[in-house]
């Protein structure tokens, strides 16, 4: 949606599709310093390791949900950013498909990264809301 469609939107959605974004963001951020503050690097790269990944990966991961985390709180280019983390999305939810659905099942269900990969979905397709910084008015990809 672009900027001049995304005017002519009700406020209410755009205020809908802000919280969406923020609370998104929010939630980016709050995985990345889970990773340094709470289990560690080392640990996290550690984890990756035991599940599949190399470990090296968590530096990369933890930089892209700390800026990609802002970048949406902030409305900076939020579509791109949505997109750009599905993949950490795709890789969560991978290691806990075998746990079932519910998060209170033993090391958590897939259910939640699941959600979070449709906010996601989501935002890229919707845009931004109100109060971004900078809107991203492209759809990268064409349905």
């Amino acid at each position: 949606m672009n900027t001049k469609s995304q005017d002519f939107m009700p406020r209410s959605a755009q205020l809908g599709i802000t919280l969406l974004r923020i609370s998104l963001g929010i939630m980016w951020v709050a995985h990345a310093q889970l990773k340094l503050l709470v289990f560690t690097l080392p640990l996290a790269a550690e984890f990756f390791q035991n599940h599949g990944f190399p470990g090296f990966l968590v530096y990369p991961v933890y930089i892209l949900e700390t800026v990609g985390g802002v970048m949406l709180i902030l409305g900076t280019y939020g579509r791109q950013v949505s997109l750009a983390l599905i993949p950490i999305l795709l890789a969560a939810a991978s290691v806990h498909i075998h746990n079932g659905w519910v998060f209170s099942n033993p090391n958590g269900g897939w259910e939640y990264p699941a959600f979070l990969l449709v906010a996601s979905a989501s935002i890229y397709l919707v845009g931004d809301g109100a109060w971004a910084i900078r809107r991203s008015n492209r759809l990268l990809l064409s349905f």
